[in-house]
């Protein structure tokens, strides 16, 4: 083999040695490279993760947190509903009480039902007081003389009030009956709540057109039938009688 020839196989095997180290170089640098970036981006895979982990029970936290703060909101509502509801409660009672206290005026069409021998008592003083049409309200004449029918109070043991109202006969007959009963309910609101008379005290009956005292014919006999006839009645035989009669303005209609 001449110089020549062995110069170029010793060249030949020199660049295949070298490319040859140079792969092997690179492949073993490619390898450093992957290596070292796997060790740097490990943890922060792990940190991602670890915050993924983190943010997701936050979430569950957060979730928890609105379920509780609705259940205490629900919580809230309910016991201020319940609140209301007794509030509704108290006020019905109240309403019930105060039909209770009206309903302890009682009424004459028993009064022999209720009142132990009747027939003791003696009427001390008959008062009436007339209205204007479809009014219940009393006049400033009617408290005068409801005043002077108190004044005997003082002096009666064991009375009772015996209220009864009338109409006249204009109307409907179940509405008259009503008129009359606020007729004499208003009698017995004013004395009870100016002179502090019992509610057992009165007994009162609305009679409507039933028992008129005088013709309806005329306008001055319509005015007079619209009245409430009180009555003050004692069971003590000591009391002498003053029975009087006084009747409401004749102008009234």
């Amino acid at each position: 083999m001449s110089p020549t020839s062995q110069y170029d196989t010793k060249l030949k095997s020199a660049c295949t040695v070298a490319v040859a180290s140079a792969f092997v170089i690179l492949f073993t640098v490619g390898c450093s490279t992957k290596n070292y970036v796997r060790s740097q981006t490990a943890p922060i895979i792990q940190q991602t993760n670890d915050l993924d982990t983190k943010t997701a029970a936050d979430h569950r936290n957060i979730q928890d947190t609105d379920e509780r703060a609705k259940t205490g909101i629900a919580g809230a509502q309910s016991a201020a509903n319940t609140a209301d509801q007794h509030a509704l409660a108290a006020g019905q009672s109240a309403d019930a009480a105060n039909k209770s206290a009206q309903e302890a005026y009682n009424r004459v069409d028993s009064l022999s039902g209720v009142v132990a021998n009747l027939d003791n008592y003696k009427q001390l003083s008959d008062v009436n007081v007339t209205f204007a049409f479809d009014k219940y309200v009393l006049t400033a004449d009617d408290k005068k003389q409801l005043d002077d029918l108190a004044a005997n109070l003082s002096n009666a043991r064991g009375y009772i009030l015996e209220l009864t109202g009338g109409t006249d006969s204009v109307g409907d007959v179940n509405y008259n009956y009503q008129l009359s009963q606020r007729r004499a309910d208003a009698v017995a609101n004013y004395l009870q709540s100016k002179y502090n008379i019992p509610p057992h005290k009165f007994y009162l009956v609305g009679i409507g057109k039933d028992q008129q005292v005088a013709s309806d014919k005329t306008a001055a006999g319509r005015a007079k039938n619209r009245r409430v006839d009180i009555k003050l009645l004692s069971n003590m035989g000591d009391h002498p009688s003053t029975t009087a009669t006084t009747n409401g303005p004749s102008g009234q209609q």
